[in-house]
């Protein structure tokens, strides 16, 4: 398989270096010389200079024989132009495009994208996606990451155990169903900032982060069993009112109109225009939001939740730190640097959202094999949760889990059949047709494939 990606900056450097490692072919397109040898010396990827939307430069990078454009500067039109000229001139089967800017993505212009005009096959928004993960959040406040599943139906949450309530500290993963436990399949253990897939003899213990795979209509029970019964946040204070603030304001508004929102905005050109948009669905507030005065303003000492997404990652840490010192019980926080991720818990910061992970994640749904229909970047350093499609080649349908001989680093965590969420044992059993959520580390991702695809070494990308 080979792909073009267009852009190098975190989002394009860091997709690269996945496709990379699982041996697809990969070029990289950056106008920066600086970016583009970066690239080309950090990866095993070549790296070029050039305008990513340009025919010649396209050309150059292999876009005649390439499988799959993906486009993520930072310009839309360069994104949008890349993924036309890909398709008219070179006949490139797959083309994705990052686009921010919400003019381009209102549901009335959605046949610009059509093949006989803009021939993009996904669009990728940050600022959508970001703002529906932070709402999810808001529905499971005790939870610091959760993701929908199955339609729905089946729910991963990320949870600290860091209290001596949470049920699962000192309990083996063998002995979580007599302990109370029925009902979910922890899929993760993060300790000391090392994430592992843990085995039936691993015990969770205090201070971990683990990722536990539920029923979504038993996720109260799940979290109460985790130590975990905040309430929904009925006060929330956004700081932030670009792309992103805007959208989920307008969300929580139209979603939850019972909750006192309140906005805190920098620029005053920007706080009455979002004023205008949001109308009396919330109160915006002009000011620094490094201000003590003016989060005290915006009630923060009141609030059950500050989001702070805002363009800049230390304002948003710092906002959010000095809220919760104020009193504000919880703090939801975008940050764009990997780099920060091991010392935000250390500052109080509860939850933690990253556009770039979710548009990688968004981005890599779309290259796995074909029966992997979702997926979810956990941590850019250990591996993904994926929805998959049991195939009748598959090993996993030719006996129990246990036969299947799954690899380190591959758990089942749930199977959905007709509609009904299986939370499974090693005595369970895969049918073809069937749903399965799985979390699977990079180190078991090759092994993972041939055992979905049901070939004894398919490769990662088969089947586009």
């Amino acid at each position: 398989m080979k792909v073009i990606v267009c852009g190098a900056g975190q989002v394009g450097s860091t997709i690269a270096r996945h496709l990379a490692t699982e041996g697809i072919n990969v070029t990289v397109v950056d106008i920066s010389p600086e970016q583009a040898r970066r690239t080309d010396e950090s990866y095993d990827v070549r790296g070029m200079v050039g305008h990513a939307s340009h025919p010649e430069v396209l050309e150059r990078a292999g876009a005649r024989d390439a499988d799959m454009l993906i486009a993520v500067t930072r310009s839309d039109e360069v994104n949008m132009v890349a993924c036309q000229v890909a398709y008219s001139l070179f006949k490139v089967p797959r083309r994705i495009a990052r686009v921010r800017h919400h003019g381009y993505l209102e549901p009335i212009w959605r046949g610009l994208y059509a093949s006989d005009q803009l021939p993009i096959d996904v669009i990728i928004s940050p600022e959508v996606e970001v703002a529906d993960g932070i709402v999810r959040r808001l529905r499971t406040p005790g939870a610091f990451d959760t993701v929908a599943l199955a339609d729905g139906r089946v729910q991963l949450l990320g949870v600290h155990c860091n209290t001596g309530a949470c049920a699962l500290v000192g309990r083996r993963m063998k002995e979580l169903s007599s302990a109370g436990g029925s009902g979910i399949v922890v899929g993760a253990i993060v300790r000391n900032g090392q994430a592992f897939v843990p085995r039936g003899d691993d015990q969770v213990q205090r201070g971990d982060d683990v990722y536990v795979i539920t029923e979504t209509s038993q996720v109260d029970r799940v979290m109460a069993f985790l130590g975990h019964e905040e309430q929904v946040a009925r006060r929330i204070v956004i700081v932030g009112g670009g792309n992103v603030g805007l959208n989920l304001a307008g969300r929580i508004a139209r979603k939850a109109p019972q909750v006192s929102l309140k906005v805190v905005e920098h620029s005053r050109e920007r706080a009455e225009f979002i004023s205008g948009e949001l109308r009396d669905a919330a109160v915006v507030i002009h000011g620094d939001a490094l201000d003590k005065d003016v989060l005290l303003e915006a009630n923060v000492q009141s609030a059950e939740t500050i989001i702070a997404v805002t363009n800049d990652d230390e304002t948003n840490i710092f906002a959010s730190v000095l809220a919760k010192r104020e009193g504000c019980a919880r703090a939801i926080t975008l940050v764009n640097k990997s780099s920060y991720e091991h010392v935000l818990p250390t500052l109080g910061i509860d939850a933690v959202v990253s556009p770039s992970a979710i548009t990688i994640s968004t981005i890599l749904r779309h290259v796995r094999h074909r029966s992997i229909s979702a997926l979810y970047t956990l941590r850019e350093d250990f591996g993904e949760v994926i929805q998959a499609t049991a195939q009748e080649e598959s090993r996993l349908v030719r006996g129990t889990l246990r036969d299947a001989k799954l690899p380190d680093g591959m758990l089942v965590g749930a199977i959905v059949r007709n509609g009904e969420v299986i939370i499974p044992t090693s005595s369970s059993r895969v049918y073809p047709g069937d749903s399965i959520i799985a979390v699977v580390s990079y180190r078991a991702l090759r092994k993972a494939e041939a055992i979905l695809a049901g070939a004894p070494s398919a490769a990662v990308g088969a089947g586009q």
